[in-house]
C-alpha cells in the first residue's frame, strides 16, 4: 500500500473530522513534518527546521540515526512482537545494559510504552513496599495523562475530566524565580523543600509511600531547583516512610550534560527511575528501574504489559545506550548547553522580555516576562516568537503555567554551529517582538 500525500490543509481537515479535539497542534499556521535527519525535520514542501524541542524532548540521540536504524529494521524483520510471557534475548540483554548505567543499587526493571505507565508503576511499587498509600509530588509538575499521573501533576491545565486518585498532596517547588514566599537563595533555608514535612505531618496520615520529582520540570517550564532542594526532600520523605520517585522522562539519558540521569546533579540516589522519551529515542518505550527489594514486592502479584519489552523497541532501547556511549553525547550536552547558556544570557543583556535563564545541559528555558518587575508573564509573545522561529526553520517548544517559557531541547547531537544559530535566531525574534511585531492571538 501507498501512502497517499495529503497538504497540510487537508491533514487539518481529517484531523478535525477523525481525531478527539483535545488533539493538541503547534503554530498559527500547523507544519506537516514528513523526515527527519538527526537534528534535523523537513516539512512537506522540503524545508528544513532543526528541531530544537527534539519532537517533545523525545529524540535524544538524533532523528533516524544511522547507527540504530539497521538494527531496528533488521530485528523487525526477524522478530516484531513477542510478550514476556515467552522468552527472547533482547528484553534480557537490554535489561542489564540499563543495570549497567543506572545509580546506587538500582538493577531491577520493568518495560511499559510510555512515561505515565512507567510513573503508574512506581506507584504501585511505592504503595506495595511501604504498605502506604499517600504521595508527595511537586507544583507545576507533569507526570502524564493517566488517573494517576493527573493527579500526581501539579498543573490545573493538565487536571481536568476524571475524578483523582485520593491522597496526593502538592510542595513547592525550587522556583526561585517566583519564590511562592517572596524570599531569596540561600537565605531562604530551603524553605520550600522544608515544606515537605509540614505537609506530612498536617495533610497526610503521617507516613507515606513516596515522593516523585522531576529533577527539572518539563512543562512546568523548566524549572531547576537550588543544589540542596532534593537532599532535603529526600531525607524528610524517607523519614517519614516514603521511596523518593525520580521521572527522568525527560532529563534521563545525558540530557542534563555530564550523567546519565538528571538527579545525579542533586546527588541524591532514588529509591526508583521511571523513564520513557528519550530512552526510545521516538520509539514508544518507557521503563521502571529500582532495587532488588524494592522489586521483591511484586512476588507473587500479576503484572502484565502487552507490548511492555517487544523485541523491537528493546533493540531501539540498545541502540540509544550504544551510541550515547559511542559518541560521548551527554560530554556534548553539557559543553553545547554550557555554549547556549552563555549565548542566552548575553540575549537577555539586550532584550527586556528574557526575564531569566535556567536548566542544565540541554533542557534549556528562557522565561519571557513583559516587565522585570512585576514579572507579568509575557504568553502572547512567546507564541508570536515560536511562529517567527519556525519561519526561519528553528522549532522550539514552550512551557510554564502561563505557557511563558521558551523551552530549548534539542538532540545530543547538535554542535557548535547548531547552537549559535538557535541563538542568533531567537536574537533576531526577540528584536522583532520588542519592536512592535503583532503578537500571536491567545
Amino acid at each position: 500500500m501507498t501512502l497517499k500525500k495529503y497538504t497540510t490543509e487537508e491533514i487539518g481537515k481529517m484531523r478535525e473530522e477523525y481525531l478527539l479535539p483535545s488533539t493538541m497542534t503547534y503554530f498559527t499556521e500547523p507544519l506537516s513534518i514528513v523526515r527527519g535527519e538527526m537534528q534535523y525535520v523537513y516539512d512537506d514542501a522540503g524545508r528544513k527546521y532543526l528541531d530544537a524541542f527534539s519532537a517533545v524532548v523525545t529524540i535524544s540521540v538524533g532523528h533516524c540515526h544511522p547507527d540504530i536504524v539497521p538494527k531496528v529494521v533488521e530485528q523487525v524483520r526477524t522478530l516484531q512482537h513477542m510478550t514476556t510471557l515467552y522468552y527472547h534475548p533482547v528484553i534480557v540483554t537490554y535489561a542489564k545494559r540499563l543495570a549497567d548505567i543506572m545509580p546506587g543499587d538500582l538493577k531491577v526493571s520493568f518495560f511499559v510504552n510510555s512515561g505515565c505507565e512507567a510513573n503508574e508503576l512506581s506507584a504501585i511499587l511505592a504503595k506495595n513496599h511501604t504498605g502506604a498509600q499517600e504521595f508527595l509530588a511537586l507544583r507545576h509538575s507533569f507526570h502524564g495523562r493517566t488517573l494517576m499521573a493527573m493527579s500526581l501533576t501539579g498543573q490545573s491545565l493538565w487536571r481536568h475530566s476524571l475524578p483523582y486518585v485520593f491522597g496526593v498532596s502538592h510542595i513547592p517547588a525550587g522556583y526561585c524565580y517566583r519564590c511562592p514566599y517572596g524570599i531569596s537563595y540561600p537565605a531562604c533555608d530551603l524553605a520550600c523543600a522544608r515544606q515537605a514535612e509540614e505537609v506530612i505531618r498536617y495533610s497526610t496520615s503521617g507516613r507515606i509511600a513516596g515522593f516523585i520529582a522531576e529533577p527539572i520540570q518539563g512543562f512546568g517550564g523548566v524549572i531547576c531547583p537550588p543544589k540542596e532542594y532534593f537532599g532535603v526532600v529526600a531525607e524528610i520523605v524517607r523519614r517519614y516512610g516514603g521511596l523518593f520517585i525520580s521521572d527522568e522522562v525527560q532529563t534521563g539519558f545525558g540530557r542534563t550534560g555530564g550523567a546519565m540521569w538528571g538527579i545525579e546533579h542533586w546527588g541524591v540516589v532514588p529509591d526508583i527511575i521511571a523513564m520513557a522519551k528519550g530512552i526510545g529515542n521516538g520509539a514508544p518505550l518507557g521503563a521502571v528501574t529500582t532495587t532488588r527489594a524494592i522489586a521483591d514486592s511484586m512476588r507473587g502479584k500479576v503484572h502484565f504489559n502487552t507490548y511492555g519489552g517487544n523485541p523491537v523497541s528493546m533493540t531501539q532501547g540498545l541502540g540509544v545506550i550504544e551510541v550515547i556511549e559511542k559518541y560521548g553525547y551527554p560530554r556534548n550536552a553539557r559543553e553545547m548547553g554550557d555554549r547556549l547558556v552563555a549565548g542566552f544570557r548575553g540575549l537577555q543583556e539586550r532584550h527586556p522580555l528574557i526575564g531569566e535563564v535556567r536548566g542544565m545541559g540541554l533542557m534549556l528555558g528562557i522565561e519571557l516576562v513583559r516587565d522585570r518587575k512585576t514579572k507579568e508573564p509575557a504568553a502572547r509573545e512567546t507564541l508570536r516568537i515560536m511562529d517567527l522561529c519556525k519561519e526561519r526553520g528553528l522549532l522550539v517548544g514552550k512551557g510554564a503555567m502561563a505557557g511563558n517559557v521558551v523551552r530549548i531541547k534539542p538532540p545530543l547531537c547538535i554542535d557548535a554551529a547548531d547552537a549559535d544559530f538557535i541563538i542568533a535566531t531567537l536574537d533576531e525574534c526577540l528584536g522583532i517582538v520588542e519592536r512592535g511585531g503583532e503578537a500571536a492571538p491567545q
